[in-house]
């Protein structure tokens, strides 16, 4: 289980692990808590209290400092993971849904043509797709793109990157995912 970790002011900054989460609330770096309560942590007793401290540690968590991400310069990491996902599992030139073991990264504007590996140039294939199409354009293959493709948002970048999202994490990041993404879908 992953804790989403925000700045202050409540843009993602990392997925991190229970662990992480508990040293930035024993150091009193979390500003403020969203979420449900997902762990306890019991630790020592006090000498002269006797009393034990506890942490309590939610889903989503504020933390002190400087943003290190400006969500506007931000320019998410390309896998075929967050690509099959950001295309819902579907060939984008014969519509069928696939399992991702069946899909492949297809560049629309292939390299021998000098085409890049960004966001703007590729789109999900199943494999026989990608091999009709071979080194072409769709519009030389005669395959024309059933969707366009665009570059995640940093919202929907953070939704692509951990496939475990608890729904209270969900609810907080799609509340900020443009209208227009197919995650919306």
């Amino acid at each position: 289980m992953k804790v989403l970790k925000l700045s202050a002011q409540g843009l993602p900054q990392s997925w991190i692990s229970l662990e992480e989460a508990v040293m930035y609330y024993a150091a009193e770096e979390v500003r403020w808590e969203a979420g449900q309560e997902v762990a306890v942590f019991h630790g020592g007793h006090n000498a002269i209290t006797g009393d034990q401290s506890i942490i309590r540690v939610n889903s989503i968590i504020g933390t002190r400092g400087v943003p290190k991400i400006n969500p506007f310069d931000t320019r998410p990491g390309l896998t075929n993971g967050k690509l099959f996902i950001r295309d819902r599992n579907i060939c984008a030139y014969c519509g069928n849904h696939f399992h991702e073991t069946e899909l492949t990264r297809e560049h629309i504007v292939p390299f021998a043509q000098k085409g890049v590996d960004t966001w703007m140039n590729v789109v999900t294939s199943c494999r026989a797709c990608n091999h009709r199409k071979s080194h072409r354009t769709p519009e030389q293959a005669g395959m024309p793109l059933l969707y366009a493709p665009y570059v995640p948002s940093l919202w929907e970048d953070f939704i692509l990157r951990n496939r475990r999202i608890l729904v209270d994490q969900m609810a907080f990041l799609m509340a900020h995912v443009p209208r227009s993404s197919r995650l919306m879908c």
